[in-house]
Order: structure tokens, then sequence, then C-alpha cells
């Protein structure tokens, strides 16, 4: 899609969403809201010990050289090595630790093993939260989107990720961008002097737009990623051990299938221009295993609306306005949801879901935009804050 954006300076302060929120006691959202180093060390030391613990089991199928057991265990290192990106998305919200250094550090650290630019992400996803799916203010998630089950697309999310794509980071589009972002090299907005660009890159610009000491951070970020990698390269050289790149640099682009199927459904077939959470961003159930690795993001409306709260107490969340949320997906469900959305859409181009509400939802709006702001953690850059 080819949006002309304006000045987003100038829509922070037109655009005004008068958000819907579930009422809570104040004294209960301020104890769900506690951040807990306990519980960020289980968190985040406990998505990396089993990112390390499937790298070493593919290590040892390799040296046994048990060929049908080092793809499948490659497989499954990939499978959890593709989630790493979204413990960047909670890590930049700054409510996993108490202890706001332990913070910062694995932000760094998940960011770096999965070439997230958080600089970048701080910057676009503060105004995906305050302007969540109002295309004038938040172009990170913009619909309709496709629940693609093409067979070639799923077969590269069951393989090697080279070209990526909704939903998925593929080799040529991440590496691309990276050294690009690196070199200094970025579009500039089409209100700008620059020939005109599309899409997320030009949303990105769009965003850094008057903002130059930002963007650098985002440039020197990028380098510390491509030297990373370039060292796992390099050592891997050294010690003739090719087994080390594939294992630190390239498995973020093998086996991305879970992480497509449990992210595609968080607003993939709602409203836009809805200003309530439970109308344009869906909660779905999932298994222990992949509610972790997701670090509990299928609690998605629940993070929307109060994303202050650590991602380990949002189920706590859910339960405390629950009756006035939509039942949560199953997987499957929110699938079979989806796909039959945009079916109806290739029809009608124009057609959008309705969540159903339960009958004793509430439907008048409760919160400003101040209010949302002072919900989103740390998220929000500090020049974004003035």
């Amino acid at each position: 899609m080819n949006t002309t954006y304006g000045s987003l300076r100038e829509v922070s302060t037109t655009l005004r969403v008068v958000w819907y929120r579930c009422p809570i006691a104040s004294d209960r959202l301020r104890e769900l809201s506690r951040r807990s180093d306990g519980q960020g060390w289980f968190q985040a030391l406990g998505h990396l010990a089993i990112f390390a613990g499937t790298g070493l089991l593919t290590a040892y199928f390799y040296l046994q050289q048990q060929w049908g057991w080092f793809a499948g265990a490659l497989f499954l290192h990939g499978t959890v090595t593709a989630f790493l990106g979204l413990a960047v998305h909670e890590l930049g919200h700054g409510t996993v630790f108490k202890t706001k250094g332990l913070n910062r550090f694995f932000l760094r650290v998940y960011s770096v093993l999965s070439y997230h630019n958080f600089y970048e992400y701080a910057m676009s996803h503060t105004y995906h939260h305050r302007y969540t799916l109002h295309p004038e203010g938040d172009r990170e998630v913009t619909l309709p989107k496709t629940p693609s089950l093409q067979a070639l697309y799923l077969l590269q999310l069951l393989t090697v990720n080279v070209t990526g794509g909704f939903e998925s980071n593929g080799i040529i589009p991440v590496l691309k961008k990276t050294m690009l972002t690196a070199a200094g090299i970025y579009p500039r907005s089409r209100s700008g002097p620059a020939a005109p660009v599309a899409g997320r890159e030009e949303w990105l610009a769009a965003v850094y737009e008057g903002y130059p000491d930002e963007r650098r951070k985002a440039v020197n970020w990028a380098r510390v990623i491509v030297l990373f990698h370039l060292a796992m390269i390099v050592l891997g050289g050294l010690l003739n051990f090719w087994l080390l790149p594939l294992l630190t640099s390239f498995s973020y682009f093998i086996g991305n299938f879970w992480r497509y199927l449990v992210a595609v459904p968080m607003h993939c077939g709602l409203r836009d221009n809805a200003p309530d959470f439970r109308l344009c961003v869906r909660s779905i159930t999932l298994d222990p295993l992949s509610t972790f690795l997701y670090w509990r993001m299928n609690w998605h409306t629940e993070h929307h609306m109060f994303a202050g709260v650590p991602c380990y107490r949002l189920r706590q969340l859910h339960q405390e306005v629950a009756a006035d949320m939509p039942e949560p997906r199953s997987l499957v469900g929110a699938w079979r949801e989806m796909r039959e959305i945009w079916r109806k859409q290739q029809t009608d181009p124009g057609y959008q879901f309705d969540t159903p509400l339960p009958k004793t939802a509430g439907r008048v709006a409760r919160t400003d935009q101040r209010l949302l702001d002072e919900s989103i953690g740390d998220l929000t850059p500090e020049v974004l804050s003035k």
C-alpha cells in the first residue's frame, strides 16, 4: 500500500483516540503492574537456556554425524530462535525486570541475536500502542492482512526463510535492512526531498522525520548487530567449526513455522479505526511452552489495554477483566476465524469483523491519551514524550 504520510508530530497533536479499557480497581492494577526481578530472570534466562539447550543438542548430533537427528534438532533450534525477537517486544516496554539495568542488558542480548533494532522498534511501537490500527497514526500494523497458508510459503517457513513475508523474517530482507541501516542508508519520507518509498520503510522514515539524533542511535545499533554476526562467522572460520554461525547467526531464519502460526492472529482480520482494543486485538490460548516462548503475548488484548502490566501477570489480568472481554480464541479457532474473514473480504473488500462481546461488556470509552501513554511502561523514547 502506497500512502503519503504527513508529519507524525502533527498527528500526535491532532489525533486523539479515547480508548475503552475494562474497569479494574486501581489498587489491583497497581499490584498487577509490579515488576519482579525473580520473574524476569526466570523468563529471560529460561528462554536463553532453551535456546542454548537446542543449540547444544544440534551440535551433539552434528558431531556424531547423525544427520537425520541433526536436521530435526536444527529445526527445533530454529523454532526456538524465531521467538527471540518477541522478547525484545516485552523488554522494550521495560516491564520485565524491576531493575532497569537488567532490562536494558537483556534487551540488547536478545536484540543482537534476533537482528532486532530496538531503537527503531521503540519509535514505531509507541505509535502502534497510542493509535492501534488507526492508520493515520499506526502503520506498524495495517489491514487487511492475508493469513496465508500457501504451500510454497509454508515450505519456506518449514525450512529456510529466504524471502520473508507477513509475520516472518527472511534472510534477504533482514540482512539487507540491517546492512543499509548500519551504512547510514535509509529512506526519507514522501514529504522530504528524496524519492518516494513505500510500506514499512516509508513508515520508519516518517517516524524518524525531525529526529536525526534518534536515527543515529538506530544506525549505531545496526553496526553492533553486524559486528556481532561477522564475529560469529569469522570465529567459526578460525575454529573450522561452521556450526557456530549456523546456530547463532542463521538459525533465526530456520523453522519459522510455529512462530508464524502463533503471531499472525494478534490483529489479523479485525477492525481498524475502532477505539476499543477488544475489537482490534485478539487474545488466544496456547500450550504452556508456546506461551512461554511467546512471552505471554498471546494475551494480546490485555497487553494493549494495560501494557504496563508485565507479561508474566497478563493471565491474572485476564482473569480480573474476563467478564468484560471476548472469549479468548484457541489457535485453531483463531485461524478458522481469520480465514473466514479473509474469504468474505475477497467478495466484499470493505468487510470488517465485529468481535462478539459478552452481554456484561461495557461500551463507553474510559480513558484519554494521557492515561494510555502512562500504561505502556518505559517504551516511549524521551523525544516522543515531550
